[in-house]
């Protein structure tokens, strides 16, 4: 009954349309999940007074709105999560409402988009959304479609396994033969086909995380692989069921998608990231959210091109 539970609760779940302190959503372009854990209050950010952005169309698009549409992820606790009652947290959550706050809007207005992984560069190049905060890593190949602020995290790729399974505890060199689980169109999936890890076969893959996690409790695979800050807002809301191996094998840096010639935009957000370092704004939405994972976390310097 334990297991059946906690399945339940980090399955992708009918999502409910919301408008008020946490913004207006628009699910339609990709699942969210439900996990155990609820959100309380939204961090308070001060709105930028006469903010504005010289030569980014993407600005003028939003001031001429009057509120930012984000593309965000919905189902990964103490990142991109939105709870039963409809209300959205965590840490990507909040570094959006913060730049949304540092351009000048207010962050309760922002328009959530979820966008499954495999369609963030066509939904930020088709104009669908303004920018994208969604554990998204930034990676040459990407960098040629999309435009990135950032890194505000910097993420390893690791393993989710049932807490009694020991046999995978090498790391990525111990997953060969076992059946492993990922997002589609995410970095980490990519890593395994490249680099052989595991056989074709042995490779499933969903829109969602929460749907491989509910996989790996009903023992249809071994292992579910990601950043680690991603699975560990997940063992930390399943401890009895599942743990995190903890040995990362990759490095991902956490970046903000934008248009790719929108480079106006993108220095403001940087300038933004680097104000939050030196304020304490970034640490405090850090402890607050992805820390209570238990992962620990510097924001990394701010890498413009």
């Amino acid at each position: 009954m334990r297991m059946r539970n906690v399945v339940a609760t980090l399955g992708v779940a009918a999502l409910a349309l919301s408008v008020g302190a946490c913004g207006k959503d628009d699910t339609a372009a990709g699942g969210g999940g439900s996990a155990a854990a609820s959100c309380g209050e939204p961090h308070k950010f001060t709105v930028a007074p006469a903010a504005d952005v010289a030569g980014s169309p993407t600005y003028a698009k939003i001031k001429t709105r009057g509120h930012a549409v984000v593309g965000v992820k919905a189902d990964q606790p103490n990142l991109g999560y939105k709870d039963a009652s409809g209300k959205r947290c965590g840490f990507d959550i909040e570094i959006a409402q913060m730049v949304s706050a540092q351009l000048g809007f207010d962050p309760a207005q922002i328009e959530y988009k979820e966008i499954p992984s495999a369609n963030r560069e066509t939904a930020i190049a088709g104009g669908e959304i303004d920018y994208y905060v969604g554990t998204y890593s930034i990676t040459d190949k990407r960098k040629k479609l999309v435009g990135f602020a950032g890194p505000y995290f910097i993420a390893g790729q690791d393993l989710l396994v049932r807490k009694s399974d020991t046999s995978m505890d090498g790391g990525k060199d111990s997953i060969k033969g076992k059946k492993v689980c990922s997002v589609t169109g995410s970095t980490p999936i990519q890593k395994v086909k490249d680099e052989n890890l595991t056989e074709a076969s042995n490779i499933s893959e969903f829109k969602t995380y929460s749907e491989c996690v509910s996989q790996l409790l009903d023992k249809k695979v071994d292992a579910v692989t990601t950043d680690d800050a991603i699975l560990k807002g997940y063992a930390a809301n399943a401890p009895d069921e599942l743990r995190v191996v903890g040995k990362p094998f990759s490095q991902e840096k956490y970046g903000i998608g934008v248009p790719l010639a929108d480079k106006a935009l993108r220095d403001k957000i940087n300038a933004g990231l680097e104000t939050a370092g030196t304020d304490g704004t970034w640490k405090s939405i850090y402890d607050e959210t992805l820390g209570k994972s238990g992962s620990a976390g510097t924001q990394p310097p701010v890498e413009k091109y």
